[in-house]
């Protein structure tokens, strides 16, 4: 049963990998085509694309960052993680 769990967590977290990377992406790209619509210009896609894909590795890291930082805790505390510490 714990294989299955962990196998669970890690598509979890590939998942938010990918939707953060995607979602940022995505909706620059958009407001770059409407804008470029709108205005009648043909660069701003292109910057906005820019600006989404640095908003996605920015998500990316801050959440490899988290997921990092938690199972440094957990090793530290011995696999309990931070709530057995406050306990003691």
């Amino acid at each position: 049963m714990k294989y299955r769990k962990t196998v669970y967590q890690a598509l979890a977290t590939v998942s938010q990998f990918g939707i953060n990377m995607l979602v940022p992406i995505f909706l620059c790209s958009f407001l770059g085509i409407f804008l470029d619509r709108k205005l009648g210009t043909s660069y701003c896609m292109v910057f906005l694309f820019f600006v989404g894909a640095l908003a996605g590795f920015r998500n990316v890291f801050l959440l490899a960052k988290r997921i990092y930082s938690n199972s440094e805790e957990r090793t530290a505390y011995g696999g309990k993680g931070r709530k057995d510490k406050e306990d003691k």
